[in-house]
């Protein structure tokens, strides 16, 4: 059978709806699952897809139904990649998607996302929250990307959300971030980057340093930079084989 594209979402709320994107082959054997971070959508993500391996999205985290995902199938391999704020949102939804990863990735965040340490600082957090509106958004765009330049550069892939939906995930993201204890989650591997605008790298550094269990890779691109690798493949196999020395553990 050829390649399918499904867009599944929870029942909706007056949170709004998690949205989880589905494409797959009935011939592959690998699946690649994807936690985003707060704004996106699949544009940032779908460019690194191909045919040779099955993708599962998560994002907009607005509601607390239960996950809505495809009939399972037997994969050979498995790998999970958190993204800013899907490190956290990968501890907590996780165990209920019935997903068992081979390999885990943390990129740029850290299980405590809203934390003067090992995080966003919990005032610029809440600044954001209190502040979104299309100005705003599209400044914390350019920071994501690192800068205007870059981020025109991947216009194709900037998320299209209204402020409702950006204002409504990010206040259930707050609320359950709040509550939550560090769950602890089994990271393989954490890739952070120098010039992150969003994270401030020395505190994703201080955190991954005391993970030793978690190889920690430090990389000199801003908070997205996907764009530096052609498919998730590449990027998993860059991240295993990754032995410059620019590794803290």
């Amino acid at each position: 059978m050829g390649l399918s594209f499904v867009k599944m979402t929870t029942k909706p709320s007056n949170r709004g709806k998690m949205i989880t994107y589905i494409r797959r082959r009935e011939k592959n054997d690998t699946l690649v699952v994807l936690y985003g971070g707060w704004g996106t959508d699949e544009n940032m993500f779908i460019p690194l897809c191909n045919d040779d391996f099955d993708f599962i999205l998560f994002y907009n985290y607005s509601a607390d139904e239960a996950l809505v995902l495809p009939e399972t199938k037997t994969y050979r391999s498995i790998t999970l990649i958190g993204w800013s704020l899907g490190v956290w949102a990968a501890e907590y939804l996780s165990p209920k998607t019935g997903i068992k990863p081979d390999l885990t990735i943390a990129v740029n965040g850290t299980p405590v996302p809203a934390d003067d340490n090992y995080g966003i600082p919990l005032h610029v957090f809440e600044g954001i929250l209190n502040n979104i509106t299309e100005t705003n958004m599209e400044k914390f765009y350019f920071r994501m990307f690192g800068d205007k330049k870059n981020y025109l550069r991947n216009a194709d892939r900037i998320p299209h959300r209204s402020i409702k939906s950006l204002h409504d995930e990010l206040r259930w993201l707050y609320n359950r971030i709040m509550e939550q204890k560090e769950p602890g989650f089994r990271w393989d591997y954490a890739v952070t980057s120098e010039i992150d605008r969003v994270f401030p790298a020395k505190n994703m550094n201080d955190y991954w340093e005391k993970e030793k269990a978690t190889r920690h890779i430090i990389l000199p691109f801003p908070h997205y930079f996907f764009h530096e690798w052609r498919s998730y493949t590449d990027f998993i196999e860059f991240v295993k084989r990754y032995r410059t020395g620019r590794e803290t553990n």
